[in-house]
């Protein structure tokens, strides 16, 4: 049976929007209407132009081409003009919601996700994502229903052909008009996503010498065994191909991971180090913050410590940190997983921004990626998942009061985090510790307490 309407109590936005697998779940196109009807009306004249617009992108999966008319439906009924981008990164959209004065922009996209899934992002006209509030009124719309246009102020629809152009253009000013990345050989995966025709547009107008993957997508091949989520295969290309670089961008281009010449895999954390470093040399971190997140290691945290820096931590996900960015006044942010924010040039994560900041101050440093690319040594860290346990569970007393003790007998150079997914019915349990065997102590005492606990409430 497929879910065609939403009841007041359950949430349809997750923490990065809509997702789910399409025409199974939640994600279908009677789904996109309702939702394009409900934001186009909350929405409607905020950017206080003479016609109201909205901005659609896409990445490249194959439910794309289902759910991009099913928004311009939406859309259009209410009385926004709609204009449509085809296949661009998630911080283009952002971007170019804002300069093009659009009221709000929606990005289908369910990022680093296999193709049987897809999803939708909105960005105010503002371009940054939207917070809870906002989203629990357009879900209260959906649930009403809104208020159609008269037949004559129906919205109009249009592509727009130079999208890839204007994106590129912004990007590429990150970098002064004196440099260049002439001499750098680089390995770019685009994960068969929404940057296959940007990301290797860019580098070659930059100069860089590029070897191309992951740049030929058939609406079901975005995230298999390429990109971000699996880095793998462009750490042994630039390996073999003796590259100075590898960059793999995810589905929707928003996150970055790296590998050195050696095809040594580098994260998110590194890269923040490293930019941050360089922003503090160049007096560009106000008050020395950075914002990373829960997840962020702690030999990250310690290292910026070194340097005398601020390290916040927030919930998972670059809307978290970003907000806290803004309330903080910091203009670096980030995750493991390679979301990076560098807030006075982007309002989200962007891939290929990142990448191309960080190929500058390779070539800048005279290094090699080995050796510039990791200022710290990570603390060994282990992650394990429970399925199936309630996740009121870590609200139990007993499992407080475990957890209490083992971070004592960790100490500072230890952290325990217990996370409940936000999309499955799992717990992460992450131990961090210089003593591996005492990580895998700390994580079998707790998976068992945990366990123990989940069994005598069902009972």
């Amino acid at each position: 049976m497929i879910q065609t309407t939403f009841s007041s109590n359950q949430r349809l936005f997750g923490t990065d929007g809509i997702r789910g697998t399409v025409n199974k779940d939640k994600v279908t196109a009677l789904m996109a209407v309702n939702l394009a009807m409900a934001a186009g009306e909350y929405f409607y004249g905020k950017a206080g132009t003479k016609r109201s617009r909205v901005l659609i992108g896409k990445d490249t999966r194959l439910s794309g081409y289902m759910l991009e008319p099913a928004l311009v439906a939406g859309f259009t009924s209410v009385g926004l003009d709609s204009i449509t981008t085809g296949p661009l990164p998630t911080p283009a959209i952002a971007h170019l919601t804002r300069v093009l004065r659009c009221d709000l922009g929606v990005m289908i996209s369910a990022s680093h996700n296999p193709y049987q899934d897809n999803g939708l992002k909105l960005f105010g006209a503002d371009g940054f994502k939207l917070n809870d509030k906002v989203e629990n009124e357009i879900q209260s719309r959906m649930i009403s229903g809104p208020t159609l246009a008269k037949s004559e102020n129906l919205g109009k629809a249009r592509r727009m052909e130079d999208a890839i152009g204007r994106y590129s253009e912004f990007v590429k000013q990150i970098l002064p008009k004196h440099e260049d990345l002439t001499s750098l050989k680089v390995v770019l995966d685009c994960s068969n996503g929404a940057s296959y025709k940007v990301g290797p547009e860019v580098l070659f107008e930059l100069g860089a010498d590029s070897v191309v993957i992951g740049a030929e997508p058939n609406g079901k091949n975005i995230n298999l065994d390429c990109g971000a989520m699996y880095p793998g295969k462009m750490a042994k290309i630039t390996k073999l191909e003796s590259a100075d670089l590898g960059i793999a961008l995810d589905g929707d281009a928003d996150r970055v991971i790296f590998s050195d010449e050696n095809g040594e895999i580098i994260n998110g954390d590194q890269i923040i180090a490293v930019l941050a470093r360089e922003m503090q040399n160049n007096n560009e971190l106000i008050d020395n913050q950075v914002v990373g997140t829960l997840m962020s290691n702690l030999g990250l945290e310690n290292y910026l410590n070194n340097l005398n820096i601020k390290f916040h931590r927030t919930n998972v996900g670059d809307r978290y940190i970003l907000d806290k960015m803004i309330k903080s006044n910091s203009k670096l942010g980030g995750e493991p997983s390679g979301h990076i924010l560098l807030y006075d040039f982007a309002k989200t994560g962007d891939g290929l921004l990142t990448a191309i900041k960080i190929l500058s101050l390779l070539k800048k440093s005279g290094l090699k990626a080995s050796e510039f690319l990791r200022p710290f040594n990570p603390i060994p860290q282990s992650l394990k998942n429970l399925k199936n346990i309630d996740k009121s569970v870590l609200s139990n007393k007993n499992i407080i009061s475990l957890v209490e003790k083992q971070q004592k007998e960790l100490g500072k150079e230890g952290r325990i985090l217990l996370r409940p997914s936000g999309t499955e019915d799992l717990i992460r349990i992450m131990v961090e510790c210089t003593d591996l065997n005492l990580i895998n102590a700390t994580i079998e005492t707790i998976s068992k307490a945990i366990i123990k606990e989940n069994d005598d409430k069902k009972s």
